[in-house]
């Protein structure tokens, strides 16, 4: 795994927080965990070296993965950071708008594993680099 990468998780659940925090740093990826949108912008705003990535769960407490991505990507500095939203629901529509704002990939928590999703978070980040 890349040592370099720096990932931000939103996930309003705190025991899967930790989880995934966890796992992602035994991967050897730096984490930035969020507990909300809010607190996620908040902590954009405050750091001058973003993330690679962010793991976004559609359904937080204070606010929703469409108002978050909407939030970013008025900020130039944010724009181009690759999310990746993990989610318990999807609709066809849901999933098409949240990929017109730009996600990179939607994906059901219960299609996938935690490795599955380190690796396509990994694979994103080396998709991004190549084009940057």
């Amino acid at each position: 795994m890349d040592s370099n990468l720096k990932v931000m998780v939103i996930e309003d659940e705190p025991l899967l927080l930790e989880a995934i925090g966890n796992k992602l740093e035994i991967e050897g990826v730096r984490t930035v965990l969020c507990a909300g949108g809010k607190e996620a912008l908040d902590h954009l705003t405050n750091d001058s070296n973003p993330p690679d990535a962010i793991w976004l769960d559609y359904y937080l407490k204070d606010m929703d993965g469409l108002a978050f991505m909407n939030t970013i990507k008025q900020n130039a500095n944010w724009q181009n950071i690759p999310v990746i939203v993990v989610s318990n629901s999807a609709n066809a529509q849901r999933v098409n708008t949240m990929l017109a704002l730009g996600v990179k990939k939607y994906l059901l928590k219960a299609d996938y594993r935690m490795d599955d999703i380190i690796k396509i978070i990994s694979n994103i980040k080396s998709e991004f680099a190549k084009q940057n």
